[in-house]
């Protein structure tokens, strides 16, 4: 063995062999509006990741939503994703001041999904609900579509579980092809319940994406507040303003 070679510590190797391939980032905006069109509020997104084997890899999301007003953008709400539990189930912590309301969801293990939820101007609600390996929370959705992108231009349908915070449960969703005249995209996919029951309360959120990957579209119940009684139902549009410089699919 030559004299000139360096030998590094293997604790040192493992964490290089650990570290992403290149740190990246990937932004986007949101505008929210009613169904007559009606401005309601911007959303601001901010994705930090990394690059690897060519695939962009979220890390932490953070959402600023805002208020245009006569003196100017007003931030009225926040979200914080983090997405080192899973890329589908990320630990969420969102607050609305207005209204006093907040929600943090955590992952004390493993096998579970904890959940505190502030109601508006009121008590804290806790609840737990057991992690399935299809589980989809928050945002997730978003990278539930990516990971399932060969099924998505494909035409073909994914079933999952969704969380439902503010009810302590989850309930068995699909993702699946769709059409619809609101939203022009190269590709059109709605997330509905399976059950047939709750077909009838809850209306499918629809979604558009571009040939890249990148949600586009948005339309149906949201997670701001509108007042004490009930989110706001908007059409949500999205530019992106930075890409990665790796792929958002394979």
């Amino acid at each position: 063995m030559s004299r000139h070679l360096r030998l590094w510590p293997a604790s040192a190797v493992m964490a290089a062999l650990a570290m992403p391939v290149a740190a990246d980032l990937f932004q986007f905006t949101g505008s929210a509006e009613r169904a007559d069109g009606t401005p309601l509020y911007d959303e601001q997104h901010r994705v930090e990741g990394f690059c690897e084997s060519g695939i962009f890899q979220p890390l932490e999301h953070q959402v600023t939503y805002i208020r245009r007003a006569e003196a100017g953008e007003k931030a009225f709400a926040n979200k914080m994703l983090d997405y080192t539990p899973s890329s589908i189930r990320p630990g969420v912590n969102f607050r609305q001041p207005d209204f006093k309301e907040s929600l943090k969801i955590t992952y004390p293990n493993s096998g579970s999904v904890a959940v505190a939820w502030q109601k508006p101007g009121g008590d804290i609600e806790r609840s737990s609900v057991k992690v399935s390996d299809n589980l989809v929370v928050d945002a997730g959705f978003d990278n539930l579509v990516r990971e399932n992108w060969e099924k998505v231009v494909s035409k073909n349908s994914v079933k999952f579980r969704f969380l439902a915070p503010t009810r302590g449960t989850d309930y068995a969703f699909i993702l699946e092809p769709a059409q619809s005249e609101a939203i022009d995209a190269d590709h059109v996919v709605q997330i509905r319940p399976v059950n047939l029951v709750l077909k009838f309360l809850v209306d499918p959120i629809i979604l558009g994406y571009n040939s890249k990957g990148a949600l586009t579209a948005y339309s149906g119940l949201t997670n701001v507040r509108e007042n004490a009684d009930r989110n706001y139902t908007a059409a949500i549009r999205y530019t992106v303003s930075r890409y990665p410089e790796c792929e958002l699919t394979r």
